[in-house]
């Protein structure tokens, strides 16, 4: 088989466009597991009420209850004030955990760092999301602070079976 300039051409535009479309479809494939990794987790967290985050304060862990989680622009994100030891700690050193136990033999806990997030238009969104917050936060005011997860693993635990690990 003689091997011409349009075939070579037409070899290259094929390989081309197949790598491309894997890579795209392979991305996308990846956002959307990690999406719906997030949402598994909000979920959870939104079904226990309450969870524990931990931060450290020098050599020293800090925990404490949260009860808001809400998903905005693709990221998982909580609510509190930047008075508060705990913003202060985050600042400092960004990596958490989150611990949640549902009361039915399940618990997750989640690695991450905390993004702060001064936008407007998010602390508004988590605002409305937690209307029993707005007494004491308005998304105005300069104490209010919201923070996504960035480089999440959470691992779910039980007592029946091995620990489930995503990432998001």
């Amino acid at each position: 088989m003689k091997i011409t300039l349009p075939y070579v051409l037409l070899l290259l535009v094929t390989v081309f466009f197949v790598g491309t479309c894997g890579v795209s479809f392979a991305a996308e494939g990846n956002v959307e597991e990690k999406e719906i990794n997030m949402r598994e987790v909000h979920d959870f967290l939104k079904e226990c009420g309450h969870y524990y985050l931990a931060t450290v304060e020098v050599d020293q862990p800090r925990v404490r209850p949260f009860g808001t989680q809400a998903i905005f622009e693709g990221k998982l994100y909580f609510l509190t004030g930047n008075f508060k030891d705990v913003s202060k700690q985050m600042s400092i050193n960004p990596k958490i955990e989150i611990c949640a136990y549902d009361g039915k033999g399940t618990w997750l806990r989640v690695q991450a760092v905390a993004v702060n997030d001064d936008r407007i238009e998010a602390k508004q969104f988590v605002l409305d999301t937690h209307p029993e917050l707005e007494g004491m936060y308005s998304a105005n005011d300069d104490i209010i602070q919201v923070l996504y997860l960035k480089d999440a693993v959470a691992r779910f635990y039980s007592f029946s079976g091995e620990p489930r690990i995503i990432e998001f």
